[in-house]
Formats: C-alpha cells, structure tokens, sequence
C-alpha cells in the first residue's frame, strides 16, 4: 500500500491551507481582535472553533464517508443534490469567489487611487478582468495544485505574514482597548459566529474532490490511503490557520488603544500596516491580499467546475471554468459591500446545516447511522435557519418575541436544540 512522503504531506497541507486562506481570513480575525480588545482571546477561541476547528472536521469527516454524494445515503439523493448545488453556487460564483475579487481590489488598487477615481466603476473592471484572467489561465491545471500553493504561493504568504508578526514585536502598536459592545457578553459564541463569515466550512465540504484528485495525481489510489492523507493534511492545515489567526488578532487588538474603532478588518489592517511599515506597508499588504485571494479563487473555481463537469457532463470541466469565471468576474463588479449584504443572510442559513451534518457523521456510530436521525435532526435544523434567516431579512426581527424562548438563539446557536430534537426524533422512530 503506497504512502506518501512526509514532504509530500506537508505540500499536501499547505495546498488545504492555500484554499482555505482567502480575504475574510486575514479581515475578519483581524477585525475582531480590535472590536474584542482585551476579551480577544476568548472571542478568538470560538472564531477558532468555527473558522478553522469545524472546517478541518469537514475535511476529515468527507475523507470519511468518500465524499459529499454520499452523504445520500443518509439522509436523501434528492436534499443532498440540492443542498450540495447550494454549497457550491454559493461558496463559488456567488459569494467566496467574487469576494475575494473585490477584496483584493481594494487593498491591492484603492490605496494608490487618487480621489477623482475612487467613485469610478471602470478601475474595478479593469482590475476584476485581470484577476479573473490570472485564476483562469491557473485553474485550467487543476493537476499541478500542490507545486503551485505548496511549493510557492503558500510559502511566500507564510513568510509575508511571519515578517509582519515579527516586526509588530519590535514595533508596539500601543495595546489593546476595551471590548466593543457586542463583545463584552458572550464573546466566544460572538467569535464563534463571526467564524461562519470566512465560509470554510463549506469550502471543507467542496474541496474534498479536487484533494481527492490532487492526492490521486502523487500515485496514491487506495481509498484508506487517500483518507489518511485527507486528514493529515487537513490537521496541518487546521494548525496553521490557528497559529495566523492568532497573529491577525493579535495585531488588531493590540492597535485598539492607538487607533480606536473602525468598520471592517481592512481598515485595522491598512493602520497596522501603516504604522509598522510606513508608505510600503501598503504595498506589502497588498501582496499578501493578492496572493491569498488568488489561492482561494482558484481552488474554488477548479472544485465548481469538476463538481458541475460530473453532475451535468454536457460541458466540460473547461468550459465550466470559463463560465465560472466569468459569472465571478461579472458579480465581483458589484462591489465588496454589495456582496457582504446578500452574503451574510445566507451564510446564517446554511452553515446550520452543515455544523449538523458534519457533526453527525463523527458520531454516526453511535446511532448506527440511523438515517432518521440524519433526516430529522437536519431537517429540524433546516426549519429554523430559514425561519431565522427569513425573520433577520424580510421580518424586521418581528418575531424575536417566539424566538428568544430557543435556548442559546440571543446568542447566535439557537439551532442547537432543534437539532438535538430531531435525533431523538430519529432515534425514537428507528428503536418503535
């Protein structure tokens, strides 16, 4: 039975880590480390737990089962097909990719904009064309993902942000400020939620093919074999997405005293760099963006097109990439607030229902994978992340009155009971 190297299994992790490392991984720990203040740590615990523990588990738990098809199954082809189109749409032409665009633009091109062209469309087409150009040309080679992420671009990204933590020791930013007010109760079910934004457990649930492939590509075909890998590397993955969202939060929070609050993790990051490096901050920051919405963008434009390719084979996995890629490339232009304002809602009914699935298969032997327990409990799930989701967005929070009797539901996790109620549902129904 062939094993890969040691070498070859920490290429493998930094591949893993490469698609997962997008834009909302450096903006949003860094953000939240300066609305956190001095409770950062604990905020950063559950940003931790759901950021970079959950996706890791997806990765260990399709290495698991043998993939996202499978999870058919257990609960339904039907629910399973639609849920997974969901994912992928989603986390690809829609959300994850686009923002990741817009992302870069403005910290790639916006800092070197003078005022006459910062309310002009025509800078972010430009930019947006060429990004998409470059994810294009990469994604057309899905086969020659580990020599690109874990040979050069991971590496380079490790060694810019390592550069940055360093010089932030020698250089105090002044320290951290006191706790914003939705971070002073509950901070680590805040981090927990604000987690979700970086989409990755969804990007777990997606990549599990193209690491299968990628694996397979290095003369590996035994599926044990395959498995083993999938975790290892995502294991490795998982600790390097924590040592850098440490650093990222780290820096923010240690910034709050000096330069107080702000509205998104841009920002903290624009005056973090500023202050450390001076005008070349800007720039440095902006390599560190381009590179790691580069990463993402490729490996979610390449999962996409070979999950379509095999769904509906009438296109190839080619010409998928170039409509991928073009659909991306035309909603990117929408602009980054555009996209966080459809996103978010979203997200919040979705990434539910993935915690439980995910979730489920680790313990799947203790019900001996009852299927009524997959479909109670996700469905149950399902219910109230649409109810939540319909009442944030379209109700005006009319029915926070009903809502707010759901244990943990003021906290953010209000699923948590449907989702227990549904598996005694399941269990007692199998057991009858």
């Amino acid at each position: 039975m062939k094993q890969l190297s040691n070498k070859k299994l920490i290429l493998i992790s930094f591949m893993i880590f490469s698609m997962f490392f997008g834009a909302g991984n450096l903006i949003f720990p860094a953000f939240l480390g300066r609305a956190s203040g001095s409770e950062v740590w604990l905020s950063m615990t559950g940003f931790i737990i759901s950021a970079a523990g959950l996706p890791i588990l997806g990765i260990i738990a399709i290495a698991k089962i043998g993939g996202l098809n499978a999870l058919g199954s257990r609960i339904s082809p039907t629910f399973t097909l639609i849920f997974a189109i969901i994912i992928y749409i989603s986390i690809g032409p829609l959300m994850a990719i686009p923002r990741a665009a817009s992302v870069s633009f403005e910290m790639v091109v916006i800092p070197f904009l003078t005022d006459g062209y910062l309310d002009k469309a025509w800078p972010l087409m430009i930019y947006s064309i060429l990004f998409f150009c470059i994810v294009l040309w990469l994604s057309l080679s899905p086969s020659k993902l580990v020599d690109r992420f874990g040979k050069l671009l991971t590496p380079t990204l490790l060694i810019l942000i390592l550069i940055i933590f360093i010089k932030s020791i020698f250089t105090p930013l002044g320290g951290a400020s006191l706790p914003t007010e939705a971070y002073e109760e509950a901070s680590i079910f805040k981090g927990f939620l604000d987690g979700y934004l970086t989409m990755d457990l969804l990007g777990s649930l997606v990549f599990g093919i193209v690491i299968v492939n990628t694996i397979r590509t290095q003369g590996i075909e035994d599926r044990k074999s395959i498995s083993k890998a999938m975790m290892i590397g995502g294991l490795g993955a998982g600790i390097l997405l924590t040592i850098i969202y440490c650093i990222l939060g780290f820096l923010g929070s240690t910034s709050g005293i000096a330069f107080g609050e702000v509205e998104n993790g841009t920002t903290v990051l624009t005056q973090v760099m500023g202050q450390l490096f001076g005008n070349g901050g800007s720039i440095l920051l902006g390599v560190v963006f381009l590179i790691a919405c580069l990463c993402v963008s490729i490996g979610l434009v390449i999962s996409c097109s070979e999950y379509f390719a095999n769904i509906i084979p009438r296109l190839s996995y080619k010409q998928w990439v170039i409509a991928i890629t073009i659909i991306s490339a035309c909603i990117a232009n929408l602009g980054l607030n555009t996209i966080l304002t459809f996103s978010v809602p979203i997200l919040g009914m979705i990434y539910p229902i993935a915690v439980v699935i995910i979730l489920l298969v680790f313990i799947e032997d203790w019900f001996n994978c009852n299927r009524y327990v997959y479909i109670f409990s996700v469905s149950l799930t399902a219910v109230y992340s649409i109810i939540v989701t319909l009442n944030s967005s379209l109700l005006n929070n009319n029915l926070d009155v009903l809502l707010n009797h759901i244990p943990l539901h003021t906290v953010g996790v209000g699923w948590v009971l449907p989702s227990i109620i549904g598996a005694i549902i399941g269990l007692f129904i199998k057991n009858k």
